[in-house]
């Protein structure tokens, strides 16, 4: 699961929100033929792009010329998570993702810790799901040649990019992910917000993995992605250790419930069915008994919880 939160994909969150709300406009045109794709958020599934733009717009109050007037939140789950979720939901995936995407803004707003901030609704963003990525200059398949800039990347791209505006939906309190203060003068650090970007990270595969029955390995987590990039070396080489022993035992495994399917085709990390169904080049939708009893499932653990 991929989280991050940047100023805009077009680089500039300090005016209007037109040229985002344009650009993440771009399946619909490009893609006409296809099913349009509304934005959404958590009280309405179709809204019209001019009220994306107006509605950011006018939420900019007592901000200066050189302020951040939005963000955008880009939520992209591996291929191997959509493939899961597409064997649990079938055709209701998208509205699954988008369900997800309110959740992940419940987490946005309580991670502000602020009085009067505590879920989606206490926001102002809008989200829209998208079918595609295309390959941009940085990728290394373009460096290196095996692919063009401007390409369709393969495979299961399914993700939500969320416009979310500076201010809360009263347009009176300022809020900035960009923020995390940790000063000495701890009322002054909670009167501006500390907002934490790796919790707030981790909580998206958190929630995921509780919505959608998901069973991440050690090598899937950002625990793991996180620590490798800026833990110290002892603690490194501990979760590598138990990401390799992990993986030894879901391949016997693996290899046990599927006696007749190569050893090799089960010697990847992870290795599960999920992962042989990701090398396919066809996508078989699970039966809908099965995926009804499965959300019936899910349904009732998340009713567990709440009391």
């Amino acid at each position: 699961m991929f989280i991050n939160i940047s100023p805009s994909e077009t680089g500039n969150n300090k005016g209007s929100s037109a040229q985002l709300v344009h650009y993440l406009d771009k399946e619909n045109r490009l893609f006409s033929e296809l099913e349009t794709e509304h934005w959404f958020n958590g009280s309405e599934k179709q809204i019209d792009s001019y009220v994306v733009k107006r509605s950011m717009d006018r939420n900019i109050a007592k901000l200066s010329a050189h302020d951040a007037k939005f963000f955008l939140v880009n939520i992209s789950p591996s291929q191997k998570e959509i493939v899961h979720l597409k064997m649990l939901e079938g055709r209701g995936a998208k509205e699954e993702l988008k369900a997800f995407a309110i959740k992940i803004m419940d987490e946005y707003a309580r991670n502000f810790h602020r009085k009067g901030i505590n879920s989606n609704e206490d926001l102002l963003w809008f989200g829209k799901l998208e079918n595609h990525r295309h390959y941009s200059a940085k990728d290394k398949e373009v460096k290196n040649g095996t692919a063009k800039r401007g390409e369709p990347k393969p495979g299961e791209q399914m993700h939500i990019q969320v416009i979310v505006s500076r201010k809360d939906i009263t347009n009176s309190i300022k809020l900035s992910p960009m923020n995390n203060s940790r000063g000495s003068n701890q009322q002054h650090s909670k009167k501006i917000g500390q907002f934490d970007r790796v919790a707030f990270k981790a909580s998206g595969e958190k929630v995921f993995d509780e919505m959608f029955d998901y069973r991440r390995t050690i090598g899937e987590s950002f625990q793991y992605a996180n620590t490798q990039k800026n833990g110290d070396l002892e603690t490194r080489l501990t979760m590598v250790g138990q990401k390799d022993q992990q993986e030894k035992v879901q391949a016997v495994s693996a290899q046990e419930q599927h006696p007749n399917v190569s050893p090799q085709l089960l010697a990847g990390p992870g290795d599960t069915l999920l992962d042989l169904l990701l090398a396919r080049a066809a996508f078989d939708p699970v039966s809908p008994a099965l995926r009804n009893r499965k959300r019936k499932k899910r349904k009732t653990q998340q009713q567990e919880l709440k009391f």
